[in-house]
């Protein structure tokens, strides 16, 4: 079942100097490890801001996050289309209950929850939170050879939603 997907790409790309059409082949080693790693060092890095720091500036949080976020955005949407853009945009607003859950349940590491905090400093950690878990569901999509294959898809869709609600009812109740 796990192979060595290629991502066909939605639009137009260069990569190591390289450029790509749409709908042209790479290989998925070449964007999930990268950007896997990036946006944990980024998001990391906004979390910390948003939650560690008592005296950010919401400001720079705003800049260093959202500039990041908005290049994101782009990058999705020549690697997977506007559609799944879109539709990670439906799932993040039907999501806000998983997302409130975990951030909830990771600040109660610290001692502390989203209530800690005045809601415009969660915008960029939210946001990451869905960059990162569209980013992780497109990976297993590809790992698993679902994306061209219909019933493997919903069954990894399937799986994705119950291992995720299961997740998150479990540590609600924790955080």
């Amino acid at each position: 079942m796990w192979r060595d997907e290629q991502v066909k790409l939605q639009g137009e790309i260069t990569i190591n100097g390289k450029g790509y059409r749409a709908g042209e082949i790479v290989p998925w080693k070449m964007i999930y490890p990268f950007f896997m790693v990036h946006m944990l060092v980024f998001g990391g890095t906004g979390f910390f801001m948003a939650y560690g720091m008592d005296d950010i500036d919401v400001a720079f949080l705003y800049m260093h996050g959202g500039i990041a976020i908005v290049v994101y955005m782009v990058f999705y949407t020549v690697f997977f289309g506007r559609d799944a853009v879109q539709w990670m945009l439906i799932n993040a607003a039907l999501g806000v209950f998983g997302i409130y859950a975990e951030l909830n349940w990771a600040l109660s590491f610290f001692g502390k929850s989203l209530d800690s905090y005045p809601v415009y400093v969660h915008v960029v950690p939210f946001l990451y939170y869905v960059l990162y878990t569209f980013l992780l569901r497109q990976a297993v999509l590809h790992l698993a050879g679902a994306r061209e294959n219909e019933s493997r898809r919903r069954w990894i869709n399937g799986a994705y939603v119950l291992i995720s609600v299961a997740v998150y009812a479990s540590i609600y109740k924790f955080a």
